[in-house]
């Protein structure tokens, strides 16, 4: 298929629903996202300048230098035109499944084969399609129907996805000289054993719904160890036996990424100039470089109060630190930094891109909280370092062989690059007050609680066939901040107008951390917007709202539509779950607003509830 534009993503959704490895569905077929050796990368690409996150990429991957903004066409682009300034910028993606079938006479066959025609649509580019010009029932019309992409794939527990071996699949790898397929379909539910599947050289029909019974599972054949999005078999191969999977399945796609909040880690504005302006500044080479912006009149009028000598030092040990070889063998701690920058008191940070307002905690909630700062500006930056498949990254699926879930690479060969998304916008920080939170984890009935909390974590664990099932077990402290966080975030969404799915959790929590114990959370949301967001978050924090806020969630929180179920719920022992008196009615959020997945939460840990009020932190200085 020539290469023309032919949609929109935004890149939020790059970052988390379509990415290098995903699929996305046109109108008459499916493509996937390409890989990066494929994207069209030099210096006019748009860098994303945030050291931290470099640094936590380079863990993953050693030879990253850059990240880059996925291409974006410019505004200008006219869509539908293919002679506009941006028709061939963008992603680049390939059809995949490759195998389709005729609607009229039912012929199952790859589009290699050259028996589906392209038929391309220049002015609408969504109506390209396939057609089967030569079918013999095509009827009177003389109109040749449209090829359909088949909904079923295979994939293997190594990231691998491939065309479902229809002849080997039929034919039970009996050879047949000549194969020519036919796809049937029985009733209207869409189901695999609804599904039949002909060869009319040999007469051998088979039943799909056989590939999805886990007793088949080792008669099917063995992977191929293709990427798609690589257009490459994996050289090391593959010794798995494939899976079948639904086209747009879920669990077909599953992104790795690392995210941070950038804070200011330079007070001087210089530094901080010159990343704003880093766009322009990246080409600098020497000092005279920067005379000829000077007479263009490209640099900002705060630069140009710099001498050329001192810009051209910044910008000398920005790309010192981009262009580090140094190979990290510790994997970079993330939210340290940022905790003590939202904590610092002796530092007011007001730039373009992090702007804090620390305000008065009401005095009912002095005993609890410490800290209340009204974040009035923030960036978020999120790389993308790869996917998984079948399931998330670092799980182990298959006990009785431990095949555990790795990461899919997002290129071929030795690659610098990897794409990044950032977003602005606003949020508020919550600081608990650190001996309250002792006092309450020493309480007896917490302690008994965090034990139960740990056996769940545990059987979880056990039951997804985890390595060490006892490892990474957050504790109470991270229990009560994530309850706290999720019963927030729907109370905001009431009172400011925000949806709970623009609205993100980053919790703060650590009681044995040589580098200091920390208890906050951060919610925020954010737009790609350069201005950011609204507002409305920040003001529902301020001191008067935030009390009321407050007394809003605590009485909404006591009481649950699935009472007494939900309140009585406890940590389950067989590892169903990891949460207690939380369902959807109360405190489940959507994926987007949640950093665990709607696992470790309670909400009768921050509230009295119709079973217990033994366990309320906000409850628990009355008696100290």
């Amino acid at each position: 298929m020539s290469k023309v534009h032919i949609g929109d993503i935004r890149p939020s959704q790059f970052m988390y629903s379509y990415g290098i490895g995903s699929l996305i569905d046109l109108p008459s077929f499916s493509v996937i996202v390409d890989g990066l050796d494929f994207w069209k990368i030099d210096q006019n690409s748009e860098r994303i300048i945030e050291n931290r996150l470099l640094q936590a990429v380079k863990y993953y991957e050693p030879f990253a230098r850059f990240l880059i903004h996925p291409p974006t066409a410019p505004d200008s682009n006219q869509y539908g035109n293919p002679f506009s300034e941006g028709a061939l910028v963008g992603l680049p993606v390939s059809v995949f499944p490759r195998w389709m079938y005729c609607s009229k006479c039912r012929l199952l066959t790859p589009i290699d084969d050259g028996l589906f025609d392209l038929k391309k649509d220049l002015a609408k580019p969504e109506n390209n399609r396939y057609e089967h010009t030569n079918c013999p029932k095509k009827g009177r019309s003389f109109r040749p129907p449209k090829a359909i992409p088949v909904r079923f794939l295979a994939v293997c527990e190594d990231g691998h996805m491939d065309d479902f071996p229809w002849v080997e699949y039929v034919h039970q790898n009996q050879p047949c000289l000549n194969p020519l397929l036919y796809f049937y379909e029985v009733g209207l539910s869409g189901e695999a054993r609804g599904v039949t599947v002909e060869c009319a050289s040999c007469g051998k029909r088979r039943q799909l719904g056989d590939a999805f019974q886990r007793k088949n599972r080792e008669n099917l054949p063995l992977c191929r160890g293709y990427h798609p999005h690589l257009r490459d078999v994996d050289p090391e191969g593959c010794e798995n036996h494939i899976r079948p999977i639904v086209l747009g399945a879920s669990n077909t796609w599953f992104p790795v990424t690392l995210n941070v909040i950038a804070i200011p880690v330079e007070t001087k504005r210089l530094n901080e100039l010159v990343e704003e302006h880093w766009s322009y500044l990246v080409n600098v080479n020497q000092v005279s470089d920067l005379d000829m912006l000077r007479r263009l009149g490209t640099l900002s009028n705060e630069l140009l109060e710099s001498s050329n000598e001192d810009i051209f030092k910044v910008i000398n040990e920005i790309k010192g630190v981009l262009e580090s070889e140094d190979i990290l063998t510790e994997e970079p701690d993330l939210k340290s930094p940022e905790w003590n920058t939202l904590t610092d008191l002796s530092k007011s940070y007001k730039t373009k891109d992090f702007q804090l307002n620390p305000v008065d905690v009401p005095s009912s909630l002095t005993p609890y909280i410490k800290r209340l700062v009204l974040v009035e500006r923030l960036r978020e930056v999120s790389a993308l370092i790869g996917f998984t498949r079948l399931d998330s990254f670092g799980e182990v699926i298959e006990s009785e062989q431990e095949i555990t879930v790795d990461r899919v690479p997002l290129y071929k060969f030795k690659n610098d690059c990897f794409p990044a998304n950032e977003i602005r916008g606003e949020g508020i920080f919550i600081q608990f007050d650190e001996d309250a939170i002792q006092h309450w984890e020493r309480l007896s009935v917490v302690a008994r609680r965090q034990e139960e909390f740990f056996y769940a974590h545990r059987s979880f664990r056990q039951a997804h066939f985890f390595a060490n099932p006892e490892d990474n077990f957050p504790g109470i402290r991270y229990v009560l901040l994530h309850s706290f966080s999720h019963a927030l975030m729907r109370q905001l969404s009431l009172s400011c107008g925000y949806p709970v799915a623009s609205i993100r959790e980053r919790i703060y929590s650590a009681s044995d951390d040589p580098k200091g114990p920390m208890a906050g959370i951060l919610l925020y949301t954010a737009a790609p917007d350069s201005e950011g967001t609204l507002g409305g978050l920040v003001e529902m924090g301020r001191t008067e709202n935030f009390e009321a806020l407050m007394y809003d969630l605590f009485n909404g929180m006591s009481f649950c539509s699935n009472d007494p179920t939900c309140a009585e719920n406890d940590p389950s022992e067989l590892g169903q779950t990891i949460h207690a008196a939380a369902c959807h009615a109360c405190l489940f959020s959507p994926e987007t607003s949640c950093e665990k997945g709607n696992k470790y939460l309670d909400r009768s840990l921050i509230c009295d509830t119709i079973h217990r009020s033994d366990l309320n932190f906000f409850g628990s200085q009355s008696g100290r």
